[in-house]
């Protein structure tokens, strides 16, 4: 198996089937960064940061790779929903707090790479969910979504 079937099941095991397409779909352009062991470290489009791979074996998204994924996945899959009090602060890199979240894709789990979208699915950042879907809509306090990379207007 080459490479990049490798990192392409990887991305559809953890963020949905077709994502594999929507990061490294056409290769040209692509550039892998690597450790000193030859291991992929992060994967580069001419526009910005896909993912980054970790220790884990898991992928950690940029916001170059965010965008892709949103195109790419239907609603609500991977996305949680803000409202618009805290658009400002999650596009500055801040972390978003559950009593902001309206709604969040059913499948999002603790830990998961996520979205962070405004109502009308506009992309706000990309983070790490820090709590899974259900509690995300349930509670009124604590943090959601640790962002990573906040989306400039």
């Amino acid at each position: 198996m080459d490479e990049w079937t490798r990192l392409g099941r990887i991305a559809d095991y953890q963020f949905s089937a077709g994502a594999s397409d929507a990061l490294f779909g056409d290769t040209t352009g692509l550039t892998v960064t690597r450790s000193k062991s030859g291991r992929p470290r992060q994967i580069h489009a001419p526009d910005g940061r896909l993912v980054s791979l970790g220790l884990d074996g898991r992928f950690t998204l940029g916001l170059t790779g965010g965008r892709r994924l949103k195109a790419a996945l239907d609603a609500p899959t991977g996305r949680v929903y803000v409202g618009e009090e805290s658009e400002p602060f999650v596009r500055e890199g801040r972390n978003a707090f559950a009593k902001f979240v309206t709604e969040a894709g059913a499948s999002i789990r603790s830990d998961d790479e996520v979205l962070i979208v405004r109502e009308d699915d506009t992309l706000l950042g990309v983070g790490r969910a820090e709590l899974p879907a259900a509690a995300m809509a349930d509670l009124a306090s604590g943090v959601a979504v640790s962002v990573r990379d906040g989306a400039e207007e």
